[in-house]
C-alpha cells in the first residue's frame, strides 16, 4: 500500500530548512567604534573610543542563534589629547607593544523573540581573558537603504573592572570600573 503524503504538508517539509538560515556578516570599520567611560579621579566621567575595529558576525534569526568575533586595535585609542592616548598604549594600561589587540569572541546569545538581548563571550584585554555578557541597548536587522544589503547593528555594553585586566595604574584613586560599548554594524556578505 502506498502512503500519501499532502502536497501542502510535503512542502511545509521541504521548507523547514530553508527558513533557518545561517547569515554572515562583516564589521563595518567606518561605523563601528568601541568606546569606553571611566571616572577620572571622582571629578567626572573620562570617555574615549578606538577608531579601528574589524571581525564577523553570525546571525540564524529563526533558530535564535548568533556569534560574534571582534577584534578591536588597542594602537587606536582616542582620549582626545595625544599624550593621554600615549600613555593609554604604554605598559600602565593597555601594552600595545606586546598586547595591540582587544578581542571578543561569543559563547552564546539571548533573544528576545527576534531581537538579540544580550551575547555572553570572551574579552581578551591586556592578554587576559575573562567572561563578560554585553546588553544590547539596540539591535536591528534590515535592508540598507543604500547599499541595498542586509545590515544588522546594535549597541552593546558591559562593565568590567580594569584591574581584573591587569590594568592597575593610579588605583584606586582613577576608576576601577569601566564601561565599554560597542556600537557594531555589519554588512551581510
Amino acid at each position: 500500500m502506498k502512503q500519501f503524503v499532502p502536497a501542502a504538508a510535503l512542502a511545509v517539509l521541504v521548507a523547514l530548512p530553508a527558513m533557518a538560515e545561517l547569515e554572515n556578516f562583516t564589521i563595518d570599520p567606518n561605523h563601528t567604534f568601541p568606546a569606553y567611560e571611566v571616572s577620572h579621579f571622582g571629578y567626572s566621567i573620562q570617555r574615549g573610543r578606538f577608531n579601528r575595529t574589524s571581525g564577523r558576525i553570525t546571525l540564524d534569526e529563526a533558530a535564535r542563534k548568533c556569534g560574534a568575533e571582534v577584534t578591536i586595535d588597542a594602537t587606536s585609542v582616542s582620549s582626545g589629547v595625544a599624550k593621554l592616548d600615549e600613555h593609554l598604549k604604554g605598559e600602565d594600561f593597555f601594552n600595545t607593544p606586546k598586547h595591540p589587540n582587544i578581542t571578543f569572541i561569543s559563547t552564546d546569545c539571548v533573544f528576545d523573540g527576534a531581537r538579540v538581548k544580550s551575547v555572553k563571550g570572551d574579552l581578551t584585554m591586556n592578554g587576559i581573558t575573562r567572561p563578560v555578557t554585553l546588553a544590547a541597548t539596540t539591535f536591528q536587522c534590515a535592508p540598507h537603504p543604500m547599499m541595498k544589503k542586509k545590515v544588522c547593528g546594535g549597541d552593546f555594553e558591559t562593565a568590567v573592572k580594569r584591574s581584573e585586566f591587569g590594568i592597575k595604574y593610579a588605583l584606586p584613586a582613577l576608576g576601577d570600573d569601566v564601561k565599554l560599548r560597542i556600537n557594531v554594524e555589519a554588512v551581510k556578505d
